[in-house]
């Protein structure tokens, strides 16, 4: 003969099964077992390079007539008064600057240029990488000291159903790539400003989703 038995609150079956649901929305709002990312000193950080995107603004000294603003075609090239088709992207302003110089030297003398950025894109492999449950997911230019709370400003903030506390970062540090764990809800909706962690150039964060 079969026996009912009811899951009434003072039943230990229905403790057990309440503290193993509890248990698993624990974990699932807990960040993997992925340590945080290193911290980053201002040796690790680099120059600014310029990318597909940018629009730059080039000054011949002396030469107005030379001095231009112009964008950095796809292809990474950029044309200007005189020169056509150099290579800006993956380049410092600096190093720009000298190759125009060079490139001028056939035609003026002694020229002194400055190559300043107006507006910035940076080169792919510069640009940090926001997938999964944001609001508004996209590639960001990297800044210098950027940090995640300043990516998260930028693509609106965790969407609805985002897994905060499960979000990682995926960073290549010398030649391997490395994945760390990054608790954005306690960082965004509690406030709790030591989950803030730097971002490096390259970075991809991802947002899961909740599971429940």
């Amino acid at each position: 003969m079969a026996t009912f038995f009811s899951l009434g609150k003072s039943n230990p079956l229905f403790l057990v099964m309440l503290v193993s649901v509890a248990f698993l929305l624990a974990a699932c709002a807990s960040n993997p077992d992925y340590a945080p990312p290193p911290v980053v000193s201002a040796d690790d950080r680099t120059d600014y390079l310029i990318g597909p995107g940018d629009n730059i603004n080039i000054f011949v000294w002396r030469q107005p007539e030379l001095s231009s603003s112009v964008p950095v075609r796809p292809d990474g090239k950029i044309s200007t008064p005189l020169v056509e088709d150099v290579i800006a992207s993956g380049k410092t302003p600096t190093q720009l600057a000298r190759d125009l110089e060079a490139e001028l030297a056939t035609y003026v003398r002694d020229p002194v240029v400055t190559v300043v950025i107006s507006q910035f894109a940076g080169p792919y492999s510069q640009q940090v990488r926001v997938v999964g449950q944001a609001l508004n997911p996209q590639a960001i230019a990297y800044r210098e000291h950027m940090t995640a709370l300043d990516v998260m400003i930028a693509v609106g903030g965790l969407a609805e159903y985002a897994a905060g506390n499960r979000a990682s970062i995926i960073r290549v540090v010398d030649g391997e790539s490395h994945q760390f764990g990054v608790r954005l809800n306690d960082l965004i909706k509690r406030g709790r400003i030591e989950a803030n962690v730097p971002m490096m150039p390259g970075d991809i964060l991802i947002i899961p989703e909740t599971l429940f």
